[in-house]
């Protein structure tokens, strides 16, 4: 065998054609905005772009020039983009020609029939320059390597083409059958651990007895994610459960890097690609993987400039002739795209994993400086206060701890819907009784602009199957939304109707209106109409997207209406309901917490590393009547807790050291809490939270900042904490 260092290289077979040849690249489009946007992308890559404004004009080209991509347009007018594919396809010269399909939508049936027609790949519009730029360099480069490939398979093949011409003929087909099927297996995931067990499927055997892919990690070492062989399928080694995950032996490293660094496929003779320690399996062991292989090709995988590793194929030295080594070129480059397509499909699916987890986090981190305030604001209203400027500034003080609550509930809403966490539990509503409840919440804010509010219900008794708290978040949102966006004195009406098998529920105002070219957009996570810098009305402008997904867990519809600027807006939501049975016209009212009366002596324990929130929260009770102690943290709560013996604990779940969960279950093994009303007070509200503090024995599960009213109630309950 010689050695790795022999190996022979396409490069020395085939000279590098003279930099001063251009590729043609053929944009076809019918719009002259696209083809200056294309001209100017590609302009980088210093080749001749041809334009052409329709199919006509573009097969007229083709006839006398060669290209080596088409960027080809599937909406024309005159012939469309699939119908110019097939024409082109039917000319031998462009018979494989890659084609690029530009569209701004394209389904399933509209992906297989391109594909069909030899397309490699669909470019969606508007186009990122950088990834529209590396997907033609590819073809540009593969191009000007088959023009050098064709040339000494002409001069060899001079004497015997005549004689070659079915044989041709059927391997074109054959090749354009299996580029087509290439495309479409390497293109129907988005995962990159399938697209190497596509590629190691499209290898095997059709372009070489064995295939291995090795692709550089987070640490730039070369790691095998994929191994296939030709008889037995996927490659079965002792004491392995995963073939890849494996870091390549020195020598297949060495020869790896080589071939990145020239950025040309290597042939050699085959090396082993791991080391034999690595497997737990006796010597020579390694090498039998590639036994019997008389030649390896190292196929490097780019993504523009950047390496992402190589395609190894094993197999005899036919497997690894001229023509085969430029059908191995268009798989791989076709591999590469489809490789880096994962790659940034799994970038964005991390940048929107980490938002949401932020959005989660940062709403954690408002709810607690708004504890103490809404804290204090309770305190205050408690006091005999006679100067009318500090009455006022109370009360301003309370609402805007009121409007930011609700935003931060907005926040971690449309968190939850984004990361599919939100949940409805449907039960029988009257839509009476959600109607004014949604009147209920939203009638400070009405009353506080003088805004007139009209509710108009049906007098048939309806009712719907859902979620009587979200589908009053649903109300209340349109109705603050209109309430924000209509002028003081304005009117607002609330009307439903029943229509066949749904309830319409409409939302209607006086107030600026929507201009028209906005509307479509009103309902999109962040979308508003007002961007001016004072942003008069402020908000974030997720309010109607939370509306959106809200109405459509219920199975039902949302729609906005506006003639204009000054006009009004109409806001609907279709949503499935009935006529009541007579068993359930009288529905029951919501239940309400009353705050019973209370022995002075009862003790409360607050517990929260924030001093402010713990503080007012101790003078708020102590001003109820209890007899009142903080702790800062979980060990000084449990010290405090055997001495005070208190009745109620009201527990911040975030403490340092040990979590308020912690806590909670060694007051419920302490003989002197064991009984103790526990209140988890914090800032986590969603399920999982909720969940874990019903298992570490919390009786309740407040978020911050707290409706004081409802916890002074369950703080009322003790001690008989058992009947909670």
């Amino acid at each position: 065998m010689a050695s790795p260092m022999s190996a022979v290289m396409i490069a020395a077979e085939t000279p590098q054609l003279a930099p001063e040849i251009m590729a043609n690249i053929l944009v076809v489009d019918d719009l002259s905005e696209k083809h200056v946007v294309f001209g100017s992308v590609l302009e980088e890559l210093q080749q001749n772009v041809v334009h052409a404004r329709s199919g006509k004009e573009a097969l007229r080209l083709i006839l006398t020039m060669e290209f080596a991509a088409i960027l080809l347009d599937v909406n024309m007018p005159d012939i469309d983009g699939l119908e110019t594919a097939k024409l082109i396809r039917q000319y031998k010269k462009t018979a494989q020609t890659p084609i690029l399909f530009i569209t701004a939508y394209v389904d399933e049936l509209q992906a297989i029939q391109g594909y069909a027609l030899g397309a490699v790949d669909y470019i969606s519009t508007p186009v990122v320059p950088e990834i529209l730029r590396s997907k033609v360099r590819v073809f540009v480069d593969l191009y000007r390597m088959n023009r050098q490939l064709q040339v000494q398979v002409l001069e060899r093949e001079a004497l015997a083409r005549s004689e070659a011409a079915r044989s041709a003929a059927e391997e074109t087909i054959r090749r354009a059958d299996y580029l087509a099927e290439a495309s479409r297996l390497l293109s129907l995931s988005l995962n990159i651990d399938e697209t190497v067990g596509a590629l190691c499927e499209l290898s095997v055997p059709s372009l070489g007895e064995m295939a291995a892919v090795a692709l550089l990690d987070g640490h730039d070492e070369l790691i095998c994610t994929g191994v296939r062989y030709a008889s037995d399928g996927p490659v079965s080694l002792p004491d392995q459960s995963l073939p890849g995950r494996r870091e390549l032996s020195p020598a297949m490293a060495r020869a790896v890097r080589s071939a990145l660094g020239a950025r040309q496929l290597e042939l050699m003779d085959p090396l082993p690609l791991w080391e034999e320690r690595r497997i737990g399996v006796a010597a020579g062991a390694a090498s039998d993987l590639s036994g019997g292989m008389e030649r390896l090709a190292i196929c490097p995988l780019f993504a523009g400039d950047r390496p992402l590793g190589a395609l190894l194929l094993f197999g005899q030295d036919n497997h690894f002739e001229a023509a085969q080594l430029s059908l191995i070129n268009e798989v791989v480059s076709r591999a590469s795209i489809a490789m880096e397509n994962a790659r940034l499909y799994s970038l964005v699916q991390d940048a929107d994993r980490r938002k949401n987890e932020f959005l989660a986090m940062l709403a954690h981190e408002l709810r607690n400086p708004l504890a103490p305030i809404r804290n204090a604001v309770r305190i205050m209203q408690g006091q005999a206060l006679t100067d009318p400027t500090v009455i006022w500034v109370r009360d301003v003080i309370g609402r805007q701890v009121d409007h930011m609550s609700r935003m931060v509930d907005d926040l971690l809403d449309v968190s939850r819907i984004a990361r599919g966490k939100v949940t409805v539990h449907p039960e029988l509503v009257a839509l009476p009784a959600l109607c004014h409840r949604a009147v209920e919440a939203s009638e400070p804010l009405i009353s506080a602009r003088q805004q007139q509010l009209s509710l108009v219900l049906p007098d048939q008794p309806v009712v719907l199957e859902g979620d009587l708290v979200r589908l009053s978040q649903v109300l209340s949102n349109l109705l603050n939304n209109a309430s924000k966006f209509t002028p003081s004195n304005g009117q607002i009406t609330l009307s439903a109707v029943l229509e066949g098998p749904q309830v319409r529920i409409c939302v209607k105002d006086n107030g600026e209106g929507v201009d028209p070219a906005f509307l479509p957009h009103m309902f999109d996570l962040f979308a508003q109409g007002d961007q001016a810098l004072d942003r008069s009305q402020g908000g974030l402008g997720i309010g109607l997207t939370l509306v959106r997904h809200l109405v459509e867990l219920h199975g039902g519809q949302v729609r906005a209406f506006s003639e204009g600027p000054g006009r009004g807006t109409e806001l609907i939501v279709y949503l499935p309901a009935r006529l009541a049975d007579v068993s359930v016209r009288q529905l029951p009212a919501l239940p309400q917490i009353q705050v019973r009366s209370h022995s002075g002596q009862q003790r409360v324990l607050v517990v929260d590393d924030l001093l402010a929130s713990a503080e007012t929260m101790k003078v708020l009770l102590e001003s109820e009547g209890y007899v009142v102690e903080i702790a800062a943290d979980g060990m000084s709560a449990l010290a405090k807790a055997r001495e005070f013996l208190p009745t109620v604990v009201i527990l911040d779940i975030g403490l340092p050291g040990m979590s308020g969960f912690e806590v909670a279950q060694q007051m419920r093994r302490m003989p002197e809490t064991s009984a103790v009303l526990l209140i988890a007070l914090t800032g986590y509200g969603e399920a999982e939270s909720r969940m874990r503090s019903r298992n570490a024995g919390f009786d309740h599960h407040v978020v911050k900042p707290a409706d004081i009213d409802v916890l002074l109630g369950l703080v009322s309950q003790a001690p008989g904490h058992g009947e909670a």
